[in-house]
């Protein structure tokens, strides 16, 4: 039986991780293998819950076993996942998260705050534990659109706790202040308050945490990458030039701050403001392209009342691109994990 079993993980060991360009064998994502008849049973530790790719391995384990291996007829196989830990966050923060994502944009007005939201959410309606740090500290949106704009936050343990909507856990100056009082805070209160959002609040374990920067590139993006070591950035624009133009600078000042580009987003493509400008800056910068968002008044709607779109109508075509970028960050985060040396060994996948 033990060499039925070898056979299979041999077999397996052909089947080559599309993403990270390795079989899923060395990446120890096949878990607790059992033959039983003509039957082999086994775990496919995903990188993450919001893998869109089950339908291929399952397509090529298959391939790479049934009628390769004799005596084996059947797979079945278990789903389950973990998402890989950014090894620089120990001893840096203490924090029990496993990865910090920044969206950023290089000008107000792009819809990132509405981007952070629906990525957070739809990465949590995944399964994945999701945090969402709403980092424009002077002028917090995230409250509003995640329907917790009245909300206090309570302390425990001399702790705040977060608030949560959707499965996500959210913390925002918002939660803080008057809102209809401006927050006036120089550069050394506004890289205290950053941190803060970090360090006083019982978070929990998390897979992502998803902070929602200000536009530009000023004091807030600036403190959190000195900060803390970014896993990496979104990169939010609109398709037309002057947008792109603004994107092309926070991604280079990314990039000098070496905090890895997750990809560039394009939204509200459509007639009104065209697209394709998105897609072409992540062409000439080389990095990923995560999906195009397009322009719908459900999604305003949404950001209103604060009922993101991916919850209240997924099949939307702005609820489905919005779930493709979920899909799209999180393999994308997997990969810039891998290509890092600052990953815990075999938590890459579990």
């Amino acid at each position: 039986m033990s060499d039925l079993r070898d056979q299979v993980m041999r077999a397996l060991s052909t089947v080559i991780e599309p993403e990270l360009h390795r079989d899923i064998v060395s990446l120890n994502m096949v878990r607790d293998l059992t033959i039983e008849g003509s039957t082999a049973r086994f775990t496919l530790m995903l990188t993450t819950p919001a893998c869109p790719l089950k339908h291929v391995f399952e397509k090529r384990c298959n391939e790479a076993v049934i009628g390769v291996v004799p005596g084996i007829h059947q797979l079945e196989i278990k789903w389950d996942s973990d998402v890989p830990t950014d090894r620089r966050l120990q001893g840096r923060l203490d924090v029990p998260m496993r990865s910090i994502i920044a969206v950023a944009s290089g000008k107000g007005g792009v819809g990132k705050s509405t981007v952070s939201t629906n990525l957070a959410v739809a990465l949590a309606e995944s399964g994945a534990k999701v945090g969402l740090i709403d980092g424009d500290i002077l002028n917090p949106n995230v409250p509003q659109m995640t329907g917790l704009g009245t909300g206090r936050p309570q302390v425990a343990d001399g702790m705040m706790l977060p608030l949560e909507a959707y499965g996500v856990k959210i913390m925002s100056t918002g939660f803080l202040t008057d809102p209809s009082k401006p927050l006036i805070l120089r550069g050394p209160m506004l890289h205290g308050a950053i941190r803060q959002l970090f360090t006083d609040v019982a978070w929990g374990n998390l897979d992502y945490m998803i902070v929602d920067l200000p536009p530009g590139t000023g004091d807030a993006p600036l403190s959190l990458a000195q900060s803390f070591p970014l896993t990496g950035v979104i990169i939010v624009t609109q398709p037309q030039e002057v947008a792109v133009s603004d994107a092309l600078r926070s991604i280079a000042m990314f990039e000098t701050l070496n905090v890895p580009i997750i990809g560039v987003v394009e939204n509200m493509a459509g007639d009104f403001f065209g697209e394709g400008g998105g897609e072409q800056l992540a062409q000439v910068r080389n990095v990923p392209f995560l999906g195009r968002i397009p322009l719908n008044a459900e999604v305003r709607k949404g950001g209103d009342f604060g009922r993101p779109i991916v919850v209240t109508d997924p099949n939307n075509p702005a609820g489905e691109a919005f779930r493709t970028l979920a899909q799209n960050t999180a393999a994308r985060i997997s990969v810039v994990m891998l290509q890092t040396a600052d990953v815990i060994p075999l938590n890459i996948i579990g």
